[in-house]
């Protein structure tokens, strides 16, 4: 069961208005690392992912693939999209930078998700 629930690794921030009655779900960062140094990775992204605003229907996931004898391969999905890939090396070394790298991008790409829909509400308005 714990194995199942550091897996899934699913942060969840929930505001509850008692007066609307409205549930507002920012957003998901699912884990599915299997080593050391991906489990690091994550632990720091989702640091991060907690101050990102606007992640409403946003769902990260952060997926390990092992290279035998080489390391691994790390790949951050926003809603089933690679956004980023990194590789990290067999020994453990500062994951700092790639881990900033990956919330910058994340940054981005939620940014213009949510700009593109804005400027598709005005263009259907007519303004």
């Amino acid at each position: 069961m714990h194995k199942i629930i550091r897996t899934l690794g699913i942060i969840i921030s929930i505001s509850i208005s008692f007066g609307a009655k409205a549930v507002d779900i920012s957003g998901f960062l699912l884990d599915q690392s299997i080593s050391r140094s991906g489990h690091e990775f994550y632990r720091q992204l989702s640091i991060l992912w907690r101050d990102i605003p606007a992640t409403t229907g946003a769902t990260v996931t952060i997926k390990e693939t092992l290279l035998p004898k080489a390391g691994t391969v790390l790949t951050v999905e926003l809603n089933h999209q690679v956004v980023y890939t990194t590789y990290l090396g067999r020994r453990l070394s500062p994951i700092d930078e790639q881990v900033e790298q990956a919330a910058l991008i994340l940054i981005k790409v939620l940014a213009s998700n949510n700009f593109s829909k804005f400027s598709d509400d005005l263009s259907s308005s007519g303004l």
